[in-house]
């Protein structure tokens, strides 16, 4: 058996499959973003989760063959890598811990060459081509992570400050923000904000950019084409890195809550592409990342799981 966690910015996804690509057990927690509950917490909330589905599935840690955490801020502070490999030793020994847009491009390509794309609550690129690997993005929410629900949200808030001060034409997302939190007067934003939303928190606002778009807001519609483009970027970004440009028919596959909007993202993501990196052809994730964690869990321990049992796990 293989045990894949998925950590994000906004929630934790652990699963339990096995190699005939059945799935055994799964479990949900809230965010395993460090620089938001702290290492011990992380530590806390990892081994809660492996219990928690090895309880479900009635096994031990001696069952799993191997395991794979991918974790948001991973490779991103060297003093800290020694900390991150060691968070699940004490209660699975043979483990893996790296960047969770690995379990992205694991799941959205099913372990094929290709470029991911990480639109959640930070963004990021990752790709794998020939055996060499690279990333774009995810430098995080202060000068980074564009396209992303954190940087949609920001947009959101901003825009909205824009129409309360007449500085742009009012639209539908001027109530929507108005209901949102709600608010007595607009400056309230400020309080509700300003040093009170948590990262995670503070990234659902992004939905709000869907909703205005659907409700006709040409502004908000604008948000999301940005996002679409800012993305395209990204994996631009992987395909010169992994010198891909002029290969015809790179597959980039995607993976996050900003693509909930749908075409109002994809639409413009595709269009981006189209400019930004010709050639690529763009594929619905075949699975989400918490299946591709424990999909790359298998190919750690060189055992992946065959078509046959990738064919079961998809159904």
């Amino acid at each position: 058996m293989f045990l894949g966690i998925d950590g994000g910015g906004t929630k934790t996804a652990f699963v339990l499959i096995d190699s005939h690509g059945a799935l055994q057990a799964r479990h949900e927690s809230t965010t395993s973003y460090h620089l938001e509950i702290g290492f011990d917490a992380l530590r806390t909330l990892l081994h809660g989760g492996v219990q928690a589905v090895l309880q479900q599935a009635g096994v031990a840690a001696s069952d799993v063959a191997h395991a794979f955490a991918g974790l948001p801020a991973y490779g991103e502070d060297s003093a800290l890598l020694a900390p991150f490999d060691g968070l699940l030793a004490a209660v699975l020994p043979r483990s893996t811990i790296g960047n969770d847009m690995v379990c992205s491009w694991a799941g959205s390509l099913a372990g094929a060459d290709g470029i991911s794309l990480v639109a959640g609550t930070g963004s990021i690129a990752y790709g794998e081509w020939m055996g060499r690997a690279a990333r774009c993005g995810g430098w995080g929410e202060v000068f980074g992570d564009e396209g992303s629900a954190h940087w949609l949200a920001r947009e959101v808030l901003a825009l909205f400050s824009r129409m309360a001060d007449c500085r742009a034409e009012p639209g539908p997302l001027l109530g929507l923000v108005r209901e949102h939190f709600p608010l007595t007067h607009d400056l309230d934003l400020c309080r509700e904000v300003n040093g009170n939303a948590a990262r995670s928190e503070l990234a659902q606002i992004a939905r709000l950019a869907t909703a205005a778009a659907h409700a006709g807001d040409v502004q908000a519609r604008q948000l999301l084409v940005r996002a679409g483009d800012e993305l395209a970027a990204l994996a631009a970004g992987v395909a010169r890195n992994l010198g891909l440009h002029g290969i015809h028919a790179v597959p980039v596959s995607y993976s996050g809550g900003v693509f909930a909007a749908g075409e109002l993202v994809l639409g413009p993501l595709q269009a981006a592409l189209a400019r930004r990196l010709p050639g690529a052809v763009l594929k619905a994730p075949r699975f989400g990342p918490e299946l591709g964690a424990a999909l790359h869990a298998a190919r750690l321990a060189g055992q992946p799981l065959s078509a046959e049992a990738l064919g079961r796990l998809a159904a």
